[in-house]
């Protein structure tokens, strides 16, 4: 078995062909990292306006 050359030295990597470990990191081309986090958007669940209407009770 050769070793792969993305491993980060534990010798313990499971990558998969799209470079993801078992462990989280990610290859990015140049040497083992964590992934970007993607923030889910707000697409498909309309524009609501968040108004703070707690003060206005009491005027």
């Amino acid at each position: 078995m050769n070793e792969d050359p993305r491993c980060c030295g534990t010798g313990t990597c499971i990558i998969d062909p799209e470079g993801l470990c078992w462990c989280g990191q990610k290859w990015d081309g140049e040497k083992m990292a964590m992934p970007k986090l993607e923030l889910p958007t707000d697409e498909g669940q309309g524009s609501q306006s968040h108004q703070d209407t707690s003060s206005a009770a009491f005027k």
